[in-house]
């Protein structure tokens, strides 16, 4: 004898009505149905600096596949930011590495990639430290460095000799910022992490699926300190610092709140942004974003961090066209849809090249049009 259906599904059955599937989350994934022009873009409208990329293992074969994939994308100049490599040890172990690396670049591929080199904290607040630092990073671009990007780690996990967390401002770090200055390179800077890996893991938090992915991210007040403590730090060096270039990294997570990321350029006018990591916040508000990107055309700066040759494509996608709701590539970045921003072409220059050839030294203006 069969078994009766409880009444309430009889009845739903009987509508011909169905039950909801039990889907998660991360499944749900529907393609829009939406139906608009399309216009994908994998070849950037000019040549292009990358401000924001990071490279290791660099030899021949490697520098020759990145070539291959820079001329694919009409990306003119690569700047590796990793020049020292992400670690903390020696640093004369160090300083070969960077050397090292440059000499490939330079003889496999001159003028296409450029490297910033980084502070090692190993012994952070010996008596010594700081002239060390001061010293390497003079000698670093004698050889041919043309920046100093500083990791997230400072004001996150590197640590002082005593174990204790080092501070973005600590007064130690005063004579490198100044010294930057006086070498006429950029600081390119990343503090903290987006502000929603502060707060609550729950259903309000846009960041959710990438913090349930990656729980190594969550941060807390105590895990290392408050993001707001964090972003003050930052923001007292650029203050104390007016005669060193600064470049915020990822438009220092202000690219969901334009108003203050423009107040932010407004106050510290020895600061500019890159955009790498952050396309998705701009590309979910094209018309607040072109307006921005127009104020601010000399100060935004291509940057893409994490190398991937199609996720290219989504950047030059939203700067240029004029697309409705397409897709980007990380859910757990974005669930939502692009827009294109539809910049000038004038606009585009700049953010492409103009303002990092300004900025940066010793890039091979001939790479570019006029």
């Amino acid at each position: 004898m069969k078994k009766a259906l409880p009444i309430f599904a009889s009845l739903f059955l009987s509508a011909g009505l169905v039950f909801a599937q039990d889907m998660s989350f991360e499944g749900y994934n529907p393609p829009s149905t939406l139906k608009v022009p399309e216009n994908p873009v994998t070849r950037a409208k000019f040549p292009f600096i990358d401000i924001h990329s990071h490279q290791g293992g660099i030899n021949k074969g490697k520098i020759d596949q990145l070539q291959s994939e820079m001329d694919e994308l009409n990306m003119g100049i690569m700047i590796n930011l990793s020049g020292r490599g992400f670690g903390q040890g020696n640093s004369n172990a160090q300083q070969e590495y960077i050397r090292g690396m440059m000499n490939e670049f330079k003889t496999h591929a001159p003028g296409r990639f450029m490297v910033f080199t980084n502070l090692n904290f190993n012994g952070f607040g010996t008596p010594e430290w700081t002239a060390l630092a001061v010293k390497e990073l003079e000698e670093d671009i004698k050889a041919g460095a043309v920046g100093l990007k500083i990791y997230k780690s400072l004001g996150l996990n590197s640590k002082d000799n005593n174990g204790k967390r080092i501070p973005v401002d600590h007064p130690d770090l005063d004579p490198v910022w100044a010294k930057a200055g006086e070498l006429g390179i950029p600081v390119l800077i990343h503090s903290a992490d987006p502000a929603q890996f502060w707060q609550p893991m729950d259903s309000t938090n846009e960041r959710w699926l990438e913090l349930k992915l990656h729980p190594n991210r969550r941060r807390s007040d105590t895990d290392p300190a408050p993001f707001e403590q964090i972003i003050a730090e930052q923001h007292r060096v650029f203050a104390k610092h007016p005669k060193t270039t600064f470049i915020n990294a990822h438009m220092g997570w202000m690219a969901n709140d334009l108003d203050a990321a423009g107040a932010h350029l407004d106050k510290y006018p020895n600061v500019n942004y890159e955009i790498g990591a952050i396309i998705a916040e701009l590309g979910r508000q094209p018309r607040r974003a072109k307006e921005f990107f127009v104020k601010y055309q000399d100060r935004i700066l291509f940057g893409k961090d994490a190398y991937n040759k199609e996720e290219f494509y989504t950047y030059f996608r939203v700067l240029e066209s004029e697309d409705e709701y397409f897709p980007y590539y990380k859910k757990y970045h974005a669930f939502w849809n692009m827009y294109g921003l539809g910049l000038p072409d004038e606009v585009l220059k700049k953010v492409y090249y103009k303002n990092a050839l300004r900025i940066v030294p010793g890039l091979d203006k001939t790479l570019f049009p006029e």
